[in-house]
């Protein structure tokens, strides 16, 4: 997947242009902004380097200091970069780690020093966090598969493209996804291929899978990190042609990105679910802000389209909106999407 470096001043001039309601600032010892830590969990793809872009912008109407990191999707990368925070004495931490079993001693370490935590993105398999801030992935899997069982006519193959099962977000989608095509759409045979959130990987595994099985004619990758390489394979295989040819392999993605809406616009894809980028980087920061202001929350509807959601005692997920996007915003197996030029979309304030 291609970095978003070209975007870069695009994006600034956009970011720069967002109307972001100003929240109260944090108190400190010092009486000046608050020191916050953000790992950021890769820089390699299009999602996360607008995750990136973000941040700063956020932290900045919040009048938080920001220290940054990037644990380059290791987890033990991550844990030394914590340390780092702990030294340098910041007040919070935001992270998004990726293997979310992993994570637990780093985070009893973190509440042991009374410094709150928000997990961006993925949610721990345990350990104590003041508040996810995530989309529903079981909705993911369960939006991409709804549309591809409508557009297949219920029969068929799909490769799924899954991300890595050591994350929660890699485990709902693919178990939400198997879920609703054995219930709704028994008569498709999906064909499930572990990538790592690896594109290289997930690239060749879908070659094999084409030329295993040429009745393949849907994809469903769990990220957009597998959209080039996908695009690529499909473009060799002679299957990148217009959704009206007889060939047509539909595509859904996942994230939102700019290249994403425009492939769809373009006809090479058929559909993506949107992450919400933005969302994830501006309530990262506001509720390390609240934590630091002592404030609490509950399960229920917030005032922000979302809802609060109690995973397990004494942790609470924020589930952001996340809609899928397609080219007519119609409704697939009573499914809603939106369509890809949707001014809402936070991929097109980017591009």
């Amino acid at each position: 997947m291609k970095p978003a470096t070209s975007r870069t001043t695009a994006l600034a001039a956009v970011l720069a242009a967002v109307a972001i309601p100003v929240l109260a600032a944090c108190n400190s010892d010092s009486g000046g902004s608050s020191a916050v830590g953000v790992d950021y969990p890769r820089s390699d793809t299009d999602f996360w380097n607008s995750y990136i872009k973000y941040t700063p912008q956020f932290a900045k109407q919040l009048k938080m200091t920001l220290k940054t990191t990037n644990s380059q999707n290791d987890v033990a990368k991550l844990t030394a970069d914590v340390q780092t925070f702990i030294s340098q004495g910041v007040k919070g931490v935001a992270m998004a780690p990726q293997d979310t079993a992993a994570i637990a001693p780093t985070l009893d370490q973190l509440a042991s020093k009374k410094i709150p935590v928000v997990t961006v993105d993925t949610r721990p398999d345990s350990g104590k966090v003041y508040m996810v801030v995530r989309a529903d992935n079981r909705a993911y899997g369960e939006k991409a598969c709804q549309f591809l069982g409508a557009k297949l006519g219920g029969k068929g193959a799909i490769v799924m493209l899954e991300g890595d099962l050591s994350s929660i977000n890699g485990r709902d989608r693919t178990e939400a996804f198997n879920s609703c095509m054995k219930q709704d759409f028994p008569g498709i045979k999906v064909y499930g291929e572990a990538t790592n959130w690896d594109g290289a990987t997930a690239a060749q595994k879908l070659q094999t899978d084409l030329t295993a099985h040429p009745g393949i004619k849907g994809v469903y990758m769990q990220s957009s990190f597998a959209l080039s390489g996908t695009l690529q394979v499909l473009k060799q295989k002679g299957l990148l042609v217009s959704p009206g040819d007889p060939k047509h392999v539909f595509v859904v993605s996942n994230d939102g990105i700019p290249e994403e809406l425009s492939d769809i616009a373009a006809g090479k894809i058929d559909a993506t679910v949107s992450q919400p980028a933005d969302l994830y980087a501006k309530y990262a920061l506001y509720y390390l802000q609240a934590a630091l202001d002592g404030k609490t929350f509950k399960p229920g509807k917030t005032d922000h389209a979302s809802t609060i959601i109690q995973v397990r005692p004494g942790v609470l997920e924020d589930q952001l909106s996340a809609p899928l996007v397609t080219a007519d915003g119609a409704a697939y197996g009573g499914v809603a999407s939106v369509k890809n030029t949707d001014t809402s979309l936070w991929g097109n304030h980017l591009s």
